[in-house]
């Protein structure tokens, strides 16, 4: 990984202005563009304003919407010199190009200017793009700094350079393939095991290849003791050596056995009602601690010799045969309390064995199919086509049985001629303890057709551990673009615990990527450092990480700025947290005033890019508009002024004490979701906002400009609190005030159609805890929903009764404004459900990329995403199992019942209304 970094450096020194742009501050493009835009131009054209760097000359455009941007500047510099009576002079409009004023992002490349995120943004809110003309002097100027650093990090010579390893030796080796005794390991002894004195202890050993578990598991004999214990047993595997697949993994957990009266009892360091127990012979088996191995180094040496394996004690809700696979490979660093278990590896040969090479692997494939006639090869009729075609159709969760994986394995090539998208089902069905399967598998591999990104992201799941399996998937992901891929990073970033070595296929190509592209470069960045003080991860996120800051020496300044800023706003946090307590919220909030003023806090808070988005600058704070907000953990709102003429302040909260990974993955499904209804044609103006998550339950949150909370709407039009949930005029007339004639027509259009998203949207996701306060409105009519603590229907209870008893949220107050106040408008209505009932029909159709990534997350460890039952919701609200007819009928049940219960969502917002009027 190193040396992708340094080559990376190396590459760019040289670079012309305009390379270093598309590296530095890439294009930011809509991945889908409507084609029915037509309403939103005027006249089929665009309107842009084009400002002058260093001078106030402004000029308007009406331009079609298809131009590039080279086209906008001749436009704009032709009309410039014209007015100032300079027609003849020539120049050229190669050596501009154009800025989004007061932004870090620019307009440029052999693209239709309504393409870029921001122009198309713009039409589609009807608001008028603001662009500025930069001679190229001044990028060039910015490049050229750039340079002079990058160059000083190159020409740096190291203070102690590496000793050079010694040369290799030619020693004769052993394949694993010519080794038939049995996979055997010696359990030697344990300590540290911190059980009760009166238990008995065993060990229970397993073979895994992903979640397969490649023979029975092996239970070492109980012993007596508190910390140290000794077995010197062989755990002999019903396996074969040749027949252990390259990625196989031991699996260890340490289990005290005690007597089922002791249940009453426990001891303090088991904890017994958490986790899965065995009941047997009158006696409770606990888990007291896992730990689990590679059985091949990163090298395919098979492991020999004796290995101390520091263990872990938290374990995960759901064990496979009371084993923990998914865990990782790494033993705990922290070696002084840890359980720590003594084993050794049988030597078979004096010789070291290996995993063959790839190219024996094939001439092993090549023998066998040599050996079998043709009917080996697998050929399936029309009966056997219709039941692969049943099975293919199923989603990613649906279980195979042994005789539909055998079918599947006999009628592969049948799989990869019409069905090339079975191929999670089929890498589920190889016998992974057969070394003569494996082979087969990996030559039908290297004629596999590419699968599309969206459905190779299935392969990199903890099921498929094979290394080409996986390096398979990552070429698939190589067609993705830029933005594609940023869309799924956070899940390619989870599923990197599942690698067991630093250098892999993924890691390589997350860190090209990121070096090919700053914007993906800061998000990696980010979603990296937001865990590496994850003690199972560190070591493999730190890696990455200083590869990334080496091979990005310039941008290294840049996330140095962001950090410096957030661990200031952490001190400001702690701060308040500590005042809080003493003082009232006036004196709070002057004494963050007082902070901010500081030289120090000033310095460290102004001129950085923003890590929510490296294209927005946040220049210079607005003290008195900065605040803290009332809830537990004091989250911080931080203001700054924006340096476009009348554009809207930039507001950003820092939240120091709770976990926004979960926020992070339910933005980033309604960003796709809205990335999938506007390819399929359909744009229900979702906001997703920016949310990132910066470190140990701590990050950011983006400020949505000119919103107000359903709560708030309503509290300020009534002079009761009780009262306020049941105004259904409050909402219209609040668009009203700010909206009329057109604009509040589009302000409604806007309302309903945002408003059928998010009803969709929650929906299927099941979010829960949807009181007023969580759901906002902009002056435009966008209604978008906030704070995500609770989805896949973990809805809120209370005395063991259900708060929230509707599918989702839709009440008369909406209905009001959806039908612009008329009581029997019933076509609005309608269209607003035909809305809905689109929406939910084009979810379905990606069904299985919902199910995927969310179960890309589970090794995220998040509260409510903990095991594969957790996604089953999915499953549920999707219908996945139904045809689109049977789901619609079930969904319009679900809208029936959101409509008929709307009053119990009232009383809760009632409640939820009182409560806050109480507190201020």
């Amino acid at each position: 990984m190193r040396l992708i970094s340094e080559e990376k450096m190396q590459s760019l020194v040289g670079l012309s202005w305009m390379d270093w742009l598309k590296y530095t501050y890439p294009p930011h493009l809509e991945p889908a563009t409507q084609e029915n835009l037509q309403d939103k131009l005027y006249g089929g054209n665009l309107v842009v304003a084009v400002h002058f760097d260093n001078c106030r000359d402004v000029f308007s455009f009406q331009v079609s919407p298809n131009i590039n941007p080279i086209k906008l500047n001749e436009l704009a510099i032709r009309k410039r010199l014209t007015i100032h009576g300079r027609e003849d002079e020539e120049v050229d409009p190669s050596d501009y190009v154009l800025q989004v004023s007061g932004r870090l992002e620019y307009v440029f490349g052999d693209h239709p200017l309504i393409q870029f995120q921001y122009i198309h943004r713009c039409v589609m809110s009807r608001a008028l793009p603001q662009l500025t003309l930069v001679e190229c002097s001044t990028i060039k100027k910015m490049c050229d700094q750039e340079m002079v650093a990058i160059e000083a990090a190159i020409n740096r010579k190291p203070g102690n350079p590496p000793v050079p390893l010694p040369p290799k030796k030619t020693r004769l080796t052993q394949s694993v393939w010519d080794i038939n005794n049995p996979f055997k390991v010696v359990l030697v002894n344990g300590n540290k095991l911190n059980t009760e004195e009166t238990a008995k202890v065993h060990v229970r050993a397993g073979l895994f290849h992903g979640t397969e578990l490649l023979c029975k598991p092996i239970v070492s004999s109980e012993i007596s003791g508190r910390n140290d214990h000794v077995w010197n047993e062989p755990l002999e595997f019903d396996i074969n050596v040749c027949d252990l697949p390259r990625m196989a993994r031991l699996c260890f957990v340490v289990y005290a056995v005690m007597d089922k009266k002791k249940k009453n009892n426990p001891s303090k360091t088991l904890n017994p009602s958490k986790y899965q127990t065995i009941r047997k012979a009158g006696k409770v088996h606990y888990p007291v601690a896992w730990v689990n191995t590679m059985v091949f180094d990163f090298k395919g040496q098979l492991k020999t010799g004796d290995l101390i394996l520091y263990s872990w004690s938290s374990f995960p809700d759901e064990l496979e045969e009371m084993l923990n696979p998914m865990g990782t490979v790494q033993t705990n660093p922290y070696t002084e309390n840890a359980t720590a278990l003594q084993i050794k590896f049988q030597e078979y040969s004096k010789f070291p064995i290996y995993y063959p090479p790839f190219d024996k692997i094939l001439e092993k494939a090549a023998e066998i199919a040599r050996n079998n006639d043709s009917s080996g090869m697998g050929r399936g009729g029309k009966k056997f086509y219709i039941e692969l075609k049943e099975i293919m159709e199923r989603d990613p969760l649906s279980q195979l049985c042994e005789n539909e994986m055998d079918l599947i394995w006999t009628l592969r090539y049948d799989c990869r001629e019409n069905f090339p998208q079975s191929l999670p089902k089929l890498l589920l069905s190889v016998k992974w303890n057969k070394l003569e399967d494996v082979a087969q598998l990996q030559a039908l591999l290297q004629i596999w057709s590419k699968l599309p990104p969206r459905e190779a992201l299935e392969l990199l799941d903890f099921n498929y551990p094979d290394q080409y399996v996986r390096e398979y998937a990552v070429g698939c992901l190589r067609q993705m673009s830029d933005e594609e891929l940023s869309q799924y990073l956070l899940q390619l970033v989870q599923v990197l615990k599942y690698e067991p070595f630093l250098d892999c296929a993924l890691s390589r190509f997350l860190l090209e990527k990121a070096l090919a592209n700053r914007r993906i470069g800061q998000v990696l960045f980010w979603h990296l450092r937001s865990e590496v003080h994850i003690p199972a991860i560190s070591v493999q996120f730190g890696v990455i990480l200083e590869a990334y800051c080496r091979g990005s020496i310039a941008h290294m300044k840049v996330l140095s700025r962001q950090v410096e800023a957030l661990n200031k706003m952490k001190t400001l946090n702690s701060i308040i947290k500590l005042n809080a307590v003493k003082q009232s919220r006036a004196k709070g909030k002057d004494a963050m005033h007082t902070c901010l003023k500081q030289r120090t806090y000033k310095e460290a808070l102004s001129n950085l890019q923003s890590p929510l988005n490296p294209s927005v600058l946040l220049s210079e704070l607005y003290v008195e508009k900065c605040k803290y907000m009332d809830s537990k953990m004091k989250p911080l709102w931080i203001v700054y002024n924006n340096k476009v003429f009348g554009g809207d302040l930039v507001g950003i909260i820092f939240k120091n004490g709770d976990d926004l990974r979960q926020d992070m993955l339910t933005l980033q499904m309604l960003r796709l979701m809205d990335l999938l209804w506007k390819e399929a044609g359909l744009d229900l103006r979702i906001l997703p906002y920016g949310c990132l998550a910066t470190g140990d339950h701590s990050g950011l949150i983006e400020v949505v400009s000119t919103s107000e909370t359903i709560a708030d709407i309503q509290l300020n039009s009534s002079n009761v609190a009780a009262a306020a949930a049941f105004n259904k005029d409050a909402l219209l007339n609040w668009l009203k005030e700010y909206n009329s004639g057109d604009d509040l027509d589009r302000a409604i259009e806007t309302f309903t159609l945002s408003c059928a998203g998010y009803c969709v949207a929650t929906y299927v996701l099941g979010i829960g805890d949807r009181h007023s306060d969580n759901i906002m409105v902009r002056k435009n009519g966008q209604l978008f929903h906030i704070d995500f603590g609770h989805i896949l229907g973990n809805f809120k209870s209370k005395f063991g009764i259900k708060r929230e008893r509707v599918p989702f949220i839709l009440t008369y107050d909406f209905i009001h404004v959806i039908q612009q106040g008329k009581t029997g408008n019933t076509e609005k209505f309608g269209r607003f459900r035909q809305c809905c009932e689109e929406a939910y029909l084009i979810l379905r159709k990606h069904g299985n990329l919902f199910i995927t990534l969310f179960a890309l997350m589970l090794t995220a460890g998040l509260p409510e995403l903990t095991s594969v039952k957790d996604i089953q919701y999915l499953k549920d609200s999707l219908a996945l199992g139904k045809n689109d007819e049977e789901a619609l009928k079930q969904f319009k049940q679900k809208f029936d019942e959101a409509l008929r219960e709307s009053w119990t969502t009232k009383v809760n917002w009632m409640a939820h209304t009182v409560r806050k009027d109480y507190r201020s």
